[in-house]
């Protein structure tokens, strides 16, 4: 039996703690191992314990709910023995990232578990999409971790004065949030990145062509990701990384790479969406009606403030389309809520016909 000791020492630079610890005890006195999940595929994982890494089978952990499926991250209980070896259990998670999956039963799916910071990339060598920083935030914001957005290839916006401009575009799109500049491939920007991601578990997050794996490089100070050229013609990827790869960070910290995401759907994130729009929540307060939608109603501070250039008309679109796709899916699998929506679609129906009324009634 691996002795306490020797666990604290094995497993520390991967995040084990003294909390960890006390969660596993009843699984370590059944016998069991404790571990980190470093990479999962198909339904086996890699392991990271006191014995080395190890691989094992996940069959034992419900494995038809996406939710509860093991993912890199994890903290585990394993199989000291046997062949094949399996996963008995994982520990309450601190945090997860989670994103909703295209299936039509809106599903949520976890991307990375007991994550405390999450990065994500965005490419300078294309145009910004704020709507699309705003969305990853909302996830970020929802997961309980803490974001960061890293500005990559800012190599490629040699002008100082554009390169202000941007980061100024996103930090007014990510309030509370630290917005970061780097270079990789020339090391600018790094040693601030390495000292935010250096306590802690963090997940890279980002499309294809974002330069997350040389980003994880050069955090790493090896070549551990396979890196590839963007596409000349719209600056894309092309996947390089397939699997989500938790690796230990030789200045202290935890990274999680992940593949591209081309699509990320929000799942029940009304808390980050709220997080990331806050200063039109704060606004919201100066509503002179509690359930204001900020569109046509009398005394809506919201509406003021873009009229009088105060909030970007650009942000109020973003906030209303992000929260009326979270409760679009919340109403999936919430039949209060459906009833809800049903209700308020009704009510905006019969104010609509009545305005239609009036017009035609003038027109006369």
């Amino acid at each position: 039996m691996t002795s306490t000791s020797a666990v604290f020492s094995a497993l520390a630079p991967y995040g084990w703690d003294e909390a960890w610890a006390d969660a596993f005890a009843p699984y370590a006195a059944d016998g069991l191992l404790p571990g980190r999940v470093v990479r999962v595929d198909r339904g086996q994982c890699d392991i990271v314990t006191a014995d080395g890494t190890v691989r094992a089978d996940t069959e034992f952990v419900v494995p038809r709910d996406p939710m509860k499926v093991v993912c890199t991250g994890d903290w585990v209980a394993v199989d000291p023995d046997g062949d094949p070896r399996y996963v008995r259990a994982y520990l309450p998670r601190r945090t997860a990232f989670v994103r909703s999956t295209s299936s039509k039963r809106s599903e949520g799916q976890i991307l990375a578990a007991n994550v405390d910071h999450a990065v994500v990339a965005v490419s300078l060598a294309l145009e910004l999409d704020l709507g699309r920083v705003e969305r990853f935030l909302a996830l970020a914001w929802e997961s309980g971790a803490q974001p960061v957005v890293v500005l990559t290839k800012a190599d490629l916006v040699p002008d100082p004065v554009t390169l202000a401009h941007l980061v100024q575009d996103v930090e007014t799109s990510a309030p509370g949030v630290p917005v970061l500049t780097v270079s990789a491939l020339h090391g600018d920007g790094l040693d601030v990145l390495v000292a935010l991601v250096g306590s802690g578990t963090s997940v890279l997050l980002g499309q294809s062509g974002a330069g997350k794996s040389t980003l994880a490089n050069a955090l790493v100070g090896a070549d551990v990701m396979d890196v590839r050229a963007a596409r000349d013609v719209d600056g894309k990827g092309r996947h390089t990384t397939t699997t989500r790869n938790l690796l230990a960070l030789p200045s202290g910290g935890v990274l999680i790479d992940t593949p591209g995401l081309r699509g990320v759907g929000l799942f029940d994130a009304e808390t980050g969406v709220g997080q990331v729009f806050s200063e039109i929540e704060e606004l919201a307060g100066g509503c002179r009606f509690h359930d204001c939608a900020h569109e046509t109603e009398p005394g809506c501070a919201v509406r003021s403030a873009v009229e009088n250039g105060e909030l970007p008309e650009r942000r109020l679109e973003s906030y209303r389309k992000l929260m009326r796709e979270n409760q679009w899916i919340v109403a999936k699998t919430d039949a209060r809520v459906r009833a809800e929506l049903r209700r308020d679609w009704k009510r905006k129906g019969a104010e609509g016909r009545a305005a239609m009324q009036a017009k035609r009634g003038r027109w006369k």
